[in-house]
């Protein structure tokens, strides 16, 4: 029995448990909160687990996709419940189950209003992405990419700051908008290949066989491309971005920034390279265009911020521009910088916006005017800042680094001048991080810090895990690089039901 089923619902039905142990509760708020909070770290311990037997299990087949799973759920319309997993999703589950657990133990403990619900919405999100990096039937797929939408929409809604309730209806009319896109391609695809097959199918294996046009195929391209475009995000669909990731809940915002951007990245080689690779190759000029335009705008608008949380999610469009450019580069390099990119950024930013929400929970602020000095105060906090501002800069030694490299690396090969200007990026981030690190960390202090203190050691051995993993990323990258690269679609027989390797 395959564990990939249970991999994706198992946080629902948790959240679903704990959303029900904080209803029934009655030993007050505190314990009701400590109740959901601990089934939902229960759930991603079994994860873990999970994901460790099927990662290092022996399995009985050969070839580059790891697992298998299918059973029909709308067999009249050729739907099933299909999962398969390749060394490019198990690369992003781990990283999906590694940022859950700093999200859980530093940033939901201090949800006191309807904890349960919190946490049945946290989990429903992570099972949708979960879902989305796992799911070979193309309603499946979209299916999951929509269940992720509506718990984020009500989790910065219900919990975020002042100006949550516009930041979640732009957040929610760009992305359901864009799926709406997709649907359509989707929908098209199925239809052109019913008409030249007579089998009505969602099967991703056998659709990557119909016989398309060149008009045809970049339009049903184009739809999967603008729903991807919007979640990485891509300039100038990206306007739902900061002021979501700025109102959100710290956990929010760590999912945003470090999970969701990252099922863009994934949709755009899963689909647009792998469905429509001759005409990905047409596009690829426009893509790596829009690559380059996002890193440049994201990099000069995180100079001119002055809240730090915008100020990180301006420089998330900037750095998944990188993942961009690696995309459509047309080589293996490039693809591979992009996959170690997404990979570094979520562990990088995803600590930067925990690290922020920190601060605004002592400081009630997020103004960098008004915070500095804070090394003198709380220096295991600083410390860390200052670990992930450099991470995030690109330094040589971590992972960001080795990203950026390979992506600038094949993008030299393919045009010098667009490498060229595109290094403006990461001078521009060099100035960003550091002018965060000196006015929060380092300058005199503006405001006092309140009674609160500073990380513990149990928090500082959560971020070192990351920490960690940023150095591991950046001085042996090549287990990751070999291993997250996309398993090609013909090494899968579509009717073989899962036989491997013919």
């Amino acid at each position: 029995m395959s564990p990939l089923p249970v991999l994706v619902l198992l946080p629902l039905l948790g959240g679903a448990v704990a959303w029900l142990a904080d209803r029934s509760s009655t030993t007050g708020t505190s314990s009701a909160r400590k109740i959901s909070w601990r089934i939902t770290l229960m759930v991603l311990t079994l994860e873990t687990v999970l994901l460790l037997i099927t990662t290092f299990g022996q399995h009985s087949y050969q070839g580059p996709w790891l697992d298998h799973f299918s059973i029909p759920w709308i067999p009249i319309m050729g739907i099933s419940f299909q999962l398969d997993m390749d060394g490019l999703s198990l690369s992003l589950l781990w990283l999906t189950l590694i940022l859950s657990f700093p999200c859980v133990l530093l940033a939901t403990r201090k949800i006191d209003t309807n904890a349960g619900a919190f946490h049945f919405l946290f989990l429903a999100a992570l099972t949708g992405i979960t879902g989305t990096f796992l799911a070979t039937d193309l309603f499946l797929f979209f299916f999951l990419w929509e269940l992720m939408l509506v718990p984020m929409f009500v989790l910065i809604s219900a919990w975020g700051h002042e100006d949550r309730h516009r930041a979640a209806i732009r957040f929610f009319l760009f992305t359901q908008g864009s799926g709406l896109l997709m649907l359509l391609s989707i929908l098209g695809l199925v239809i052109t290949h019913y008409r030249q097959t007579g089998v009505l199918t969602f099967d991703y294996f056998t659709l990557a066989h119909t016989h398309l046009s060149s008009f045809l195929s970049m339009v049903l391209m184009l739809g999967f491309f603008i729903a991807f475009a919007v979640k990485l995000p891509v300039v100038p669909v990206h306007v739902w971005l900061p002021a979501a990731h700025t109102q959100a809940p710290t956990a929010a915002s760590v999912l945003l920034a470090g999970l969701m951007l990252k099922t863009g990245g994934y949709g755009m080689i899963r689909f647009n390279l792998m469905l429509f690779p001759e005409t990905a190759l047409r596009f690829a000029p426009v893509a790596m265009g829009l690559g380059v335009a996002g890193i440049l705008y994201g990099a000069w608008l995180s100079c001119a911020q002055n809240d730090v949380k915008r100020l990180i999610a301006y420089s998330s469009i900037s750095h998944m521009g990188f993942v961009m450019l690696g995309i459509f580069t047309g080589s293996n390099t490039g693809l591979q910088g992009a996959i170690v990119q997404m990979l570094a950024h979520g562990l990088s930013t995803g600590a930067l916006f925990l690290i922020a929400g920190a601060i605004q929970d002592r400081l009630h602020t997020r103004d960098m005017a008004q915070i500095g000095g804070l090394w003198t105060s709380w220096p295991r906090l600083s410390s860390a800042g200052l670990f992930f501002a450099v991470a995030s800069l690109g330094m040589p030694g971590f992972g960001n680094f080795t990203g950026e490299f390979l992506v600038l690396l094949a993008t030299w090969h393919v045009n010098s001048i667009v490498a060229a200007l595109t290094t403006t990026g990461l001078v521009l981030a060099a100035i960003y991080s550091l002018r965060m690190v000196n006015r929060i960390f380092l300058a005199p202090t503006r405001t006092p810090p309140l009674h609160a203190t500073d990380f513990s050691i149990g928090q500082m051995s959560v971020l070192g895990v990351l920490m960690i993993l940023l150095v591991l990323l950046g001085v042996h990258p090549q287990p990751v690089m070999t291993l997250s690269l996309p398993s090609p679609f013909s090494t899968i027989a579509p009717s073989s039901g899962g036989d491997y390797g013919q």
